[in-house]
């Protein structure tokens, strides 16, 4: 009777937790679509009005692009999340050499890095293989590699970092940047956090780590984040060793 009370009881926890990731999500959604068309609908009618004059129309624009980039990440994730709760998605599990995903990093983001004059390094076993779902590992590692991007200062190093403990392989993203306040960290998953900008002024939208969280639970792993303010983060992904 107590191992049914016990299961019917993580049955309703893990219910509560969708409910309020799906309520979040249509809340960040709402608020972010208000702001960006609200912004654009003040700015378009403030100059049919000549409220403002050209000049200062076009020195809004920077804002008006980097508020439509926000959004339009939001709806990036949103979709990404949406794609594995409805339709005939199913987490496929294969064989991952963990140094391809480097490399597919190392290519996507090569302008950045070189914008902020990084280097991105590969530290562990290079012949490390997983096995789970390649696209959501993919997406994960993206969206932690971009905040490592999006954190750190001019001339630092980021590293993806492989280990293989037992019959798991933990891969980490590891950067020296700006790092989390102890009091935001507790706090990193749920949607009360502030937003901060990235070194060179970056905007962020407080949904991609949220969203990752859920695709490592999907993927039946584990994640941990470890990070100090202005000491860097490190952000593990515990995931399966692929065994022949």
């Amino acid at each position: 009777m107590n191992d049914y009370i016990n299961e019917l009881q993580l049955k309703i926890e893990r219910l509560e937790s969708e409910i309020n990731f799906k309520n979040g999500l249509i809340s960040i959604l709402s608020h972010d679509s208000k702001e960006l068309f609200g912004n654009f609908l003040w700015l378009v009618e403030a100059l049919e009005q000549k409220m403002i004059n050209n000049e200062d129309f076009y020195k809004l624009l920077p804002q008006v692009k980097s508020d439509a980039q926000k959004n339009l990440q939001t709806v990036q994730d949103s979709v990404a999340w949406l794609k594995t709760q409805y339709g005939d998605f199913k987490v496929t599990p294969g064989k991952i050499k963990v140094i391809d995903l480097f490399y597919c990093l190392q290519e996507k983001y090569a302008a950045q890095l070189q914008e902020k004059n990084l280097k991105f390094h590969f530290k562990g076993d290079s012949d490390a293989f997983l096995e789970t779902d390649r696209i959501l590992l993919e997406y994960v590692l993206d969206k932690i590699f971009n905040n490592a991007v999006k954190y750190s200062f001019h001339g630092q190093d980021i590293y993806l970092q492989v280990a293989t403990e037992g019959d798991q392989v933990i891969i980490s993203v590891i950067d020296s940047g700006t790092g989390i306040n102890e009091k935001y960290l507790s706090a990193i998953y749920t949607y009360g956090n502030p937003i901060f900008k990235g070194t060179a002024g970056e905007k962020g939208v407080g949904l991609s780590l949220k969203i990752v969280k859920n695709f490592v639970s999907l993927m039946h792993g584990n994640i941990q984040i470890i990070s100090a303010e202005n000491a860097g983060t490190t952000v593990s992904i515990f995931l399966s060793k692929f065994s022949e």
